[in-house]
């Protein structure tokens, strides 16, 4: 097996990895106030994850996590279904969280909505489960392209 990257890598890759994790989790939250979501903050996700893969391939490599990362994409999959199917008894996909008066379903005033998070309902709830799903699925796609890509180098050599 190849070696692992230099010191100056891993230290890089431990610095930032929590600034990276941080910043997709709140692209995911904030995905119904501003720009970005699900998709997009699991994508951020996914990519901190192939900078611990590239870094620490030896750790990872050894570990084999492709089984966590599918069962806990198909997690993220099953929730934002089980979110689509709660509001069935009006529509599929409906938001019977907004205007509930719950955590989720603050009363929204006439006017300007001054951008408050827990007034868009369901919304916020399907892009983390979005945002999850998609964080483990391209986890998941870069640990087999980088594990395919280091084990046809070792039968190459």
């Amino acid at each position: 097996m190849k070696s692992d990257m230099s010191t100056i890598v891993k230290t890089v890759t431990d610095f930032l990895f929590g600034f990276i994790i941080i910043f997709g989790i709140y692209i995911i939250i904030h995905g119904h106030l501003t720009p970005g979501g699900g998709f997009q903050g699991g994508a951020v996700v996914a990519s901190g994850f192939a900078l611990l893969f590239v870094a620490f391939a030896r750790t990872f490599l050894d570990k084999k996590p492709q089984q966590l990362y599918g069962l806990f994409e198909s997690v993220g999959l099953l929730i934002f279904i089980s979110l689509a199917f709660l509001g069935i008894y009006r529509t599929f996909f409906y938001n019977f969280l907004a205007n509930s008066g719950g955590l989720f379903g603050m009363k929204i005033t006439q006017g300007i909505n001054p951008g408050y998070f827990n007034t868009a309902g369901v919304v916020p709830l399907m892009n983390m489960a979005v945002g999850f799903e998609v964080a483990c699925g391209l986890s998941l796609i870069v640990y087999l392209l980088y594990r395919g890509v280091i084990e046809e180098g070792e039968d190459g050599e």
